[in-house]
């Protein structure tokens, strides 16, 4: 059975994410359903898959991290108007029986992703 997971890693601390609040949602044309709401664990890592069993299937899907809180709760100072607030990170999802992976590395300035293992 397939999986969606996540890993957020703080590269301005060089720390894992932990405590980062991270929104699943399924998109369809330009509507999108809310389908999980999720906390990062102290390694970064949800405690189970986002995504998982009969409720994995194939199309687009998008990640929001909420980034802006994270730093904040951090007491790192951001702009009224922060930089990057929300990381949002739309992907496809095609083979009902892989393992994805979408890790996001972050700053309050930058930020990559990329198909992980």
């Amino acid at each position: 059975m397939g999986r969606l997971t996540t890993h957020v890693l703080d590269t301005m601390h060089g720390l894992p994410g932990a405590e980062i609040k991270v929104e699943l949602f399924k998109v369809d044309g330009e509507s999108v359903e809310k389908l999980a709401t999720v906390l990062t664990n102290s390694d970064g890592r949800t405690d189970a898959p986002i995504l998982a069993g009969n409720d994995f299937r194939p199309g687009k899907y998008q990640l929001v991290f909420h980034v802006a809180e994270y730093y904040q709760s951090k007491g790192v100072t951001l702009d009224d108007v922060p930089f990057l607030d929300d990381v949002v990170i739309r992907f496809g999802l095609n083979d009902q029986d892989a393992h994805y992976h979408v890790p996001l590395l972050v700053s309050p300035y930058s930020f990559s992703t990329y198909r992980g293992s």
